[in-house]
């Protein structure tokens, strides 16, 4: 019996030792108390991290205008709006209620003003400005808000307007929110709005409305840069917050929280439970050439050096070993003229099997075409 008991023992102490008992930095229900719903996830590769009724539909509030600002993003970067283009304010803009700037009807302002007040203030009447100019209507805009939604793969959301003023049917989910904010901040003019805490917004008949951010934690909490609040008696407190530190930037949610306090206190705790218990580890940098390098045909420059777009990088639980293979794609039938950050392939990164993140490859050097004298000689080098 002696023995047995002894033998027991070691067992018991062989199993600890093989698999030391996993520390949880904080339990489930406690990172998102008094509040409906909630999502943590990691920025670069989307993984999520903490969920609670993350597909619930429910209403959103402000957050709306994450999506809102994207579609103003985006038709930026398609050249149909640019930053400095005047746009005039019409009566219908002008008289929105709510949040505002306090904008008025027949003046002139820049795109990139509008923008920054939505994105720091919240500005219901400059959302409506930039929806009539970029749709021509409130309503045109907000059908290519749902369309734009679907595009995502936020379906669970829904849009009646662009300034998230209580209209029926409209809803959203934590996880739609965060996947949209996710695509608001891959645009890096976004960040040159977000972090503004106090600022005079000048009005071209010499007026001035002082903007503060409605986001306390980009300065209450450490690394927070940007993300939106949202509140209405039917919505209740909410926000999407993102913040970045070292190479690991996470997003979090939360909708229908009991108070302010409850929205704040809910996304520093998923914060800190991201920063706590994950870390990202980076493959590949941004603009560092891999080994690999892509052959070129037409050119005298058989070679040259590729670089990747973004960064590649794993997410996982802090000292956990991943299964991750890298696998890169370059074409094998470039032919010269190549510009330099030409796209010539891709970095794939597949964790158990499984494509979990993928980066453009693109050409750190330019490859000329052969000049009609080195073709010449390339030909007669291939005759002998």
């Amino acid at each position: 019996m002696k023995k047995l008991l002894c033998s027991l023992l070691a067992l018991a102490a062989a199993c600890t030792a093989a698999a030391p008992m996993k520390i949880i930095p904080a339990e489930a229900a406690e990172l998102a108390e008094n509040c409906k719903a909630a999502y943590s996830c990691d920025f670069a590769t989307g993984t999520k991290v903490y969920s609670k009724e993350e597909e619930k539909r429910l209403p959103i509030a402000s957050m709306c205008k994450i999506m809102t600002l994207e579609l103003c993003f985006e038709a930026v970067e398609r050249g149909e709006l640019s930053y400095d283009e005047k746009i005039t304010v019409s009566e219908n803009a002008s008289g929105m209620g709510g949040s505002q700037v306090f904008l008025d009807t027949g003046l002139n302002y820049t795109a990139e003003q509008l923008m920054k007040t939505v994105a720091v203030c919240s500005a219901n009447d400059s959302c409506v400005a930039l929806a009539e100019r970029i749709a021509g209507s409130e309503e045109g805009f907000v059908q290519k808000m749902n369309a734009r939604a679907k595009e995502l793969g936020a379906d669970n959301t829904l849009f009646a307007n662009c300034t998230g003023l209580p209209k029926e049917p409209q809803y959203s989910c934590a996880k739609d929110v965060a996947v949209m904010l996710r695509a608001l901040i891959s645009h890096e003019k976004y960040f040159q709005f977000s972090h503004v805490w106090l600022e005079d917004f000048a009005h071209p008949d010499g007026r001035t409305t002082t903007i503060t951010n409605t986001n306390k934690l980009i300065r209450q909490y450490k690394g927070c840069d940007g993300g939106k609040t949202g509140f209405t008696n039917e919505a209740g407190f909410c926000l999407a917050a993102t913040a970045k530190r070292g190479d690991m930037r996470v997003i979090s949610v939360v909708i229908g929280g009991a108070d302010s306090k409850s929205r704040f206190g809910a996304v520093s705790k998923m914060f800190d439970y991201c920063f706590g218990a994950y870390e990202t580890r980076t493959i590949l940098k941004a603009g560092e050439a891999i080994e690999e390098r892509a052959k070129v045909s037409g050119s005298k420059k058989a070679e040259i050096e590729v670089i990747p777009e973004k960064p590649l990088q794993v997410f996982a639980k802090r000292g956990e070993s991943e299964n991750v293979v890298l696998k890169t794609q370059i074409c094998e039938e470039l032919r010269a003229p190549i510009q330099k950050g030409a796209e010539v392939g891709w970095a794939i990164l597949y964790r158990n099997d499984v494509e979990i993140m993928r980066v453009k490859l693109l050409a750190a050097e330019e490859a000329p075409r052969f000049t009609w004298w080195e073709a010449l000689r390339e030909t007669a080098r291939d005759w002998q």
